[in-house]
């Protein structure tokens, strides 16, 4: 909110939303362009990060994201997992690919981790706002 406030440029992307763009980019030969509406903004987000382990190409498109976003802006990772479980998570644990992508993220980062002080008390959005968990599509 504070980002906003201040009149920087703004962007909120689910993940797998943006490989999917980026992959069809690339194939219509129109990646360059594509990624620039990705690395322009100021403080991009990135939800449901690395919810589903990445293909080859899909590490390589972010990978190119990554690399050009590192420098001049900044980026939020929301995610499920700690970050020692990312590897896992990008194409091959093992690949130089891997590597760069951690390299480049983790390389002057901060770092917040929101863990939960008490699980057996955490309750679901659904019934913080009194919804019925069997209506849900």
């Amino acid at each position: 909110m504070e980002v906003c406030k201040r009149y920087y440029s703004v962007k909120y992307f689910r993940l797998p939303d943006l490989l999917l763009e980026l992959q069809a980019a690339r194939e219509e030969e129109k990646f360059t362009s594509v990624l620039k509406k990705y690395t322009k903004p100021v403080l991009l987000i990135l939800d449901e990060w690395l919810l589903f382990k990445l293909s080859e190409a899909e590490a390589k498109n972010l990978f190119e994201l990554i690399h050009k976003r590192r420098i001049y802006s900044s980026t939020i990772f929301y995610t499920q997992f700690r970050e020692s479980e990312w590897y896992s998570q990008i194409y091959n644990q093992e690949s130089t690919l891997a590597d760069a992508i951690m390299d480049r993220i983790s390389y002057n980062s901060y770092k917040i981790e929101i863990e939960s002080s008490d699980p057996q008390k955490d309750v679901s959005m659904r019934q913080v706002y009194g919804l019925d968990p069997s209506l849900a599509k």
